[in-house]
């Protein structure tokens, strides 16, 4: 199997590197990761400009060839589809995600955007994001469960799976759920905050942005479940995302 695994945080992340390492013990792995940040790109591509596409030395997973480009999550798919591979890979891996892509969160990761661009090139994928990066025992632990058991699963070809891991010790974690929705409510709820009254007017502010947590998610919900401790598997799709935030 030739599996290609990007993400949006980053080539130095180490949650690709985690991913990259599980990958490899299911197949043939190429690694293709922004050369610097880029959460929130949803599936932004560039469309004028060069790249730089640079191969990785050292990559501290021997088995997977590792690149890195000056570009979007989706640029790096739409680059290693067009570039890197003579065939398409049997399946792409995005993450893992440093943070939850769960609630709303999915309308603007680029690591769900990055799975999109596969699925828009006819390549199935899947995303994975856990809470910490600080410990990825639980992911260590868990994802490769999952990957076997996923890859067993019907899915339609515009469908992906999206995998959220708490940030919990794996003895910790209360089981996994494949039976989850994305909540209509945002886990990260946003604020807006004037930073200070001095040299501003009407027409020129200094806004400074604050992040807060749901505390009310939705019974069920994949916001619910992760914190009730418990792994979320959903399949995520347009039809998916518009039916559940219509409901917002």
């Amino acid at each position: 199997m030739r599996i290609l695994v990007v993400n949006d945080d980053g080539i130095d992340s180490p949650g690709i590197a985690e991913l990259a390492r599980i990958a490899s013990g299911f197949g043939e792995v190429r690694v293709v990761a922004p050369a610097k940040q880029c959460s929130g790109m949803s599936q932004h591509v560039t469309v004028r400009g060069d790249f730089e596409l640079r191969r990785i030395k050292d990559y501290p997973v021997a088995e997977a060839e590792a690149w890195s480009l000056t570009g979007t999550p989706a640029d790096c798919v739409r680059a290693a589809l067009d570039h890197l591979y003579d065939e398409a890979p049997d399946l792409v891996l995005s993450g893992i995600n440093d943070g939850y892509n769960i609630g709303k969160e999915i309308l603007y990761s680029g690591t769900i955007g990055a799975a999109m661009e596969a699925l828009a090139n006819g390549v199935p994928a899947m995303a994975f994001s856990a809470e910490r990066y600080d410990d990825l025992r639980a992911s260590a632990h868990f994802i490769p469960e999952i990957l076997k058991g996923l890859l067993k699963e019907s899915i339609e070809p515009w469908e992906l799976w999206n995998v959220n891991l708490p940030g919990l010790s794996p003895e910790e974690i209360k089981g996994i759920r494949y039976d989850s929705r994305p909540s209509s409510r945002p886990y990260y709820k946003t604020a807006y905050e004037l930073l200070s009254e001095d040299g501003q007017d009407e027409e020129h502010r200094m806004l400074r942005l604050r992040y807060m947590h749901c505390d009310e998610p939705e019974e069920g919900s994949d916001i619910d479940l992760i914190l009730k401790g418990y792994i979320t598997v959903a399949k995520i799709s347009n039809a998916v995302i518009r039916e559940t935030f219509s409901k917002s």
